[in-house]
């Protein structure tokens, strides 16, 4: 619920903002604030939900901008970008950022060797809720030696919660199921911007599907990836080949869906890292544009986001899905 704010303090800030625009004239920095408008705060005739694979001509792509201290970079106008189509320049003919309602998946490993980390993996789960929308709605997948539905869509994230307090730890770990089976769920969402979460402490060591088909499906989704992967240290005794290959899994199907993968090696961050997730999610810009490329034959197409890069910052990193695919008809 959002608080009335008083004709005072706005004249205050109104004071606030002249000084610190005296100061950013000398030292530029990147404008960063914790939220952008909810979208029940945006006009209707603003309004774009940034859908990737869409009926009419027009493609949207959320971007993420940050600092190498990963901090977001919000204010920034349309000039900032450009946008690239399998190496064909696009002319940017929507640009907007605020927070739109979002359809998200978290993806909850509860094998074995999850027992001494549920608590903290608990408590992730709960600072990410904690930066929702109202108008989200979210579910639960958990896997083990295969994986379960355990909430399907709610508005109600404790459910969610409720539901994680009696997770139990056992069994081996079934990661490309569980996203598998989370991205077919992550379809019957009613908003169009959707994203997985998914916190697991190792690799795959036994699911059905392959990484081949779990990247093909990810690149139909339109979705964002996140994932925490709790690891163990390379050094450690016991790890098996699939283990060891986990974090550059993780990472490989986060990057190319324009999200990322957090390795922790220290339990305590795990509440902090699912709340950077979550706010990020809610600093984005969408960029929309008309291809140039009128062929309706289905192919996946590459897209690319450049920055020109604002005077005065540091190097700037723009985040965001690898590519969508035409329609075919």
């Amino acid at each position: 619920m959002h608080k009335r704010i008083s004709p005072l303090f706005i004249c205050l800030l109104a004071c606030g903002f002249v000084f610190l625009a005296g100061v950013a004239a000398q030292q530029p920095r990147p404008q960063i604030t914790p939220r952008p408008r909810p979208a029940s705060e945006v006009p209707e005739n603003e309004r774009i939900t940034p859908n990737l694979r869409i009926d009419t001509n027009q493609v949207l792509i959320p971007v993420t901008v940050t600092t190498p201290l990963n901090q977001f970079v919000t204010g920034m106008e349309k000039e900032n970008f450009r946008l690239f189509e399998d190496k064909v320049e696009q002319e940017i003919g929507y640009f907007a950022s605020f927070d739109a309602p979002l359809s998200i998946g978290l993806v909850f490993d509860a094998s074995g060797s999850m027992g001494s980390k549920l608590t903290k993996s608990r408590q992730a789960a709960a600072q990410f809720f904690k930066t929702a929308n109202p108008e989200d709605e979210f579910f639960l997948v958990q896997f083990n030696d295969r994986p379960q539905l355990v909430v399907p869509f709610t508005q109600n994230t404790e459910d969610i919660q409720s539901r994680l307090t009696f997770t139990q730890a056992k069994g081996r770990t079934a990661l490309l199921d569980g996203i598998y089976q989370a991205l077919q769920m992550l379809k019957k969402g009613r908003n169009p911007r959707r994203a997985l979460l998914i916190i697991s402490d190792g690799g795959d060591n036994s699911s059905r599907y392959t990484e081949n088909e779990v990247r093909n499906l990810l690149k139909e989704a339109d979705a964002q990836m996140y994932a925490i992967g709790i690891f163990e240290p390379i050094g450690s005794r016991g790890r098996t080949a699939e283990e060891l290959s986990g974090p550059g899994l993780l990472s490989e199907l986060a990057e190319m869906t324009g999200g990322r993968h957090f390795p922790v090696d220290n339990l305590n961050d795990l509440p902090d890292i699912a709340a950077k997730i979550g706010i990020e999610l809610r600093n984005q810009y969408v960029l929309g544009y008309t291809s140039k490329n009128q062929s309706r034959d289905g192919k996946y197409r590459r897209v690319t986001v450049k920055l020109n890069q604002p005077r005065g910052l540091p190097p700037l990193r723009a985040l965001h899905r690898q590519g969508y695919y035409a329609p075919n008809q």
